[in-house]
């Protein structure tokens, strides 16, 4: 069956506030530059990266061009050779940039240290039970976050710049949701769509994006779990379009929504 009913597990299913990056792709040959980028944040970024697909991706093909391996981005890993100048080793000295810590193979001499599912102190790595190292510890991980959202691509936005209504939607719902919204502009509707690849952290202009349109519809294989999280995260009051019956939206579904909405005959 096909539903994107782990959404807010993938999101918000982990213990002691420890976020995570999450990935969707939306068809069979983007799952190989979905894979990439998880790839790459999870090596830049020292950090699990979770990445979404489901049973109509993965039973679905389509052409596909092999890429130009020497354009694909660097997954290289950095690995620490020596101990720091001092002499000492510290395994939670962090990149300024990326919060990164260094990567160092097992074994390496001088630089040995404690690994394990505790949490560590930071800069030394010894296990902590310390009240405000806990707590730095948890901001350190939300603002990995943060970092990662700064150097996001901008949100691609397909349809006219004066539409009414704006589409977003996230995973294998890609083609379904474009050929609707594509359908809908051809009979006189004025749509836009949004779909998008990182679902955390979210583009930093995707709140910009949804505040140029007066109405934002979300189709979902679910209960409406993207639309709850925009609507926290933004407070974007959201039009919906949920189908749990373990089959693929049609484009036909998504067009008569929108029209639905755009004639005024759904004042959600």
């Amino acid at each position: 069956k096909v539903e994107q009913a782990d959404l807010l597990m993938s999101l918000y299913g982990r213990h002691g506030e420890a976020p995570l990056p999450v990935i969707a792709a939306r068809s069979p040959s983007d799952a190989f530059d979905a894979a990439m980028e998880a790839a790459r944040i999870a090596v830049q970024y020292m950090t699990p990266v979770m990445l979404l697909s489901d049973g109509y991706i993965a039973n679905s093909s389509e052409p596909w061009a092999l890429p130009d391996v020497d354009a694909l981005p660097d997954t290289s890993v950095p690995f620490a050779t020596a101990p720091n100048a001092d002499g000492e080793y510290l395994p939670y000295l962090r990149d300024p940039a990326t919060l990164a810590r260094p990567w160092a193979v097992p074994g390496t001499p001088g630089l040995e240290h404690r690994v394990g599912g505790l949490e560590h102190e930071d800069l030394t790595g010894n296990v902590s039970y310390n009240p405000q190292n806990h707590e730095r510890m948890t901001m350190l991980r939300e603002e990995k976050l943060a970092r990662i959202a700064r150097q996001l691509p901008p949100v691609e936005v397909v349809g006219p710049e004066d539409a009414g209504l704006l589409v977003v939607g996230w995973g294998s719902t890609f083609g379904a949701i474009r050929a609707g919204v594509n359908n809908a502009n051809k009979a006189g509707y004025k749509v836009a769509h949004v779909h998008l690849r990182h679902l955390s952290p979210l583009p930093p202009d995707l709140v910009d994006v949804l505040g140029r349109y007066d109405r934002v519809l979300v189709p979902e294989l679910n209960r409406g779990q993207l639309a709850r999280v925009l609507r926290s995260e933004y407070l974007v009051p959201t039009f919906t379009l949920d189908k749990i019956q373990g089959l693929p939206f049609k484009a036909a579904e998504i067009s008569a929504r929108i029209i639905e909405i755009l004639d005024g005959k759904d004042q959600a």
